[in-house]
């Protein structure tokens, strides 16, 4: 706990000194992570709806101000063709989907949505790195060795 408020602690002092633009970088991330089966607390979620963990709402809820929200992209990249790219924002453009629990926000855009529904998005800390993490992606295939893209299925 001590180390999530550190953490914390050193993102708000950033966040008074620093001048963020939209939509912040804030991980280009890995692409098929099945290592472990994350809780949601939501109800019964349908196939196009994209699933917070418990861990992911509590740190969006951290690192968060105001209209801030989580934004998801699938970009084109990586051996295997396609990459998750998460940033903070706060506009919400006329094709994005907006997914809610617990007062946190994931916005994704309609063309990235057709890539991570029925997706699960995680925040996983661990010693060397933490990050939030697209997990039990159906619409991906396979990852590459390197961990950090993904391919569709078709």
């Amino acid at each position: 706990m001590a180390t999530a408020r550190g953490w914390s602690l050193t993102a708000a002092a950033l966040r008074a000194v620093t001048s963020w633009p939209r939509g912040r970088l804030l991980a280009a991330s890995t692409g098929l992570q099945v290592r472990r089966e994350a809780s949601s607390s939501s109800p019964e979620t349908g196939e196009g709806q994209i699933r917070l963990t418990d861990s992911c709402v509590q740190r969006l809820l951290e690192i968060t101000e105001g209209s801030e929200f989580l934004r998801l992209q699938v970009e084109g990249g990586g051996c295997s063709g396609f990459q998750y790219k998460f940033s903070l924002d706060t506009v919400i453009n006329p094709d994005d989907r907006v997914f809610e629990q617990g007062g946190a926000r994931v916005v994704v855009d309609s063309d990235s949505l057709a890539f991570v529904k029925g997706a699960q998005v995680d925040f996983s800390q661990e010693l060397i790195r933490s990050s939030f993490q697209v997990l039990n992606n159906p619409q991906a295939q396979q990852g590459c060795s390197c961990g950090s893209s993904f391919s569709v299925k078709l």
